[in-house]
């Protein structure tokens, strides 16, 4: 009985021990909202805990400098090490949102930068009629007074894709018809070759003939090849070469 007396007790106390060991480390997290981040470091650095300033936000009511919000909120009971993530206050708004719609990306970003904000993202899209790398639209828009942070995001006119066709099969139609096709459709009609005629060997004992003379090529010629090949993908006002017969 003594013995087991003395089990309970040992388990109990190294319970107590370890319990204690486990909740020695943990701490309450303190109140920063309002504190400068200095301040803050100074009242979190004594119980074990980090700060990171996360993010930063324009507020009318929290000065500037100083910590808006906190995570994990004050109270929260937390281990030692544990990393606190504050928002820190901009102040009041103290500058005008430019309105850069009509500008070139280049131009827009410049324009916001100088004015001590940033670009929180940039999106492009292919817009009719409106040349590429253009600020179509842009959030929050120009002289906007309810403005969270210093960002602003930018819609851009991307350039449009080429429009890709199927290479029809021109073998065997006149050539000048192929090339009203072509060129009705915006292609270019590249090189027209004429393929070469074998002839038969002539008898030499007279002394030969003068070369004949190069053939060509005619719209009644009768195309033979082309290249590119039918089937194949072309983009928008490709040349296309061709060889007759």
């Amino acid at each position: 009985m003594l013995a087991l007396v003395l089990i309970v007790v040992a388990m109990v106390s190294g319970l107590t021990a370890m319990r204690f060991a486990i909740h020695g480390q943990e701490v309450s997290v303190p109140a920063l909202v309002g504190l400068t981040p200095t301040d803050a470091e100074r009242a979190i650095s004594g119980l074990g805990l980090q700060m990171m300033i996360e993010r930063q936000y324009y507020s009318p009511d929290v000065p500037e400098g100083r910590i808006m919000s906190q995570l994990p909120l004050p109270g929260t009971k937390v281990r030692r090490g544990w990393q606190v993530r504050v928002a820190q206050s901009l102040g009041k708004i103290r500058v005008a949102i430019p309105d850069v719609t009509g500008q070139s990306e280049h131009a827009a970003e410049l324009n916001i930068r100088r004015r001590g904000l940033e670009i929180a993202s940039m999106a492009q899209v292919e817009a009719a009629g409106i040349p590429a790398d253009q600020v179509l639209a842009q959030n929050p828009t120009a002289n906007a007074a309810q403005l969270v942070a210093p960002k602003i995001s930018l819609l851009v006119s991307g350039a449009a894709e080429p429009q890709v066709y199927v290479m029809p099969n021109f073998v065997g139609q006149p050539l000048g018809s192929a090339s009203r096709t072509l060129q009705d459709e915006g292609f270019k009609l590249g090189n027209v070759t004429v393929a070469a005629i074998v002839e038969a060997p002539t008898d030499q004992s007279g002394g030969g003939q003068a070369p004949t003379p190069p053939v060509q090529p005619a719209p009644a010629s009768i195309i033979v090849s082309q290249n590119p090949a039918a089937g194949q993908k072309i983009l928008a006002g490709a040349t296309i070469s061709f060889e007759v017969r």
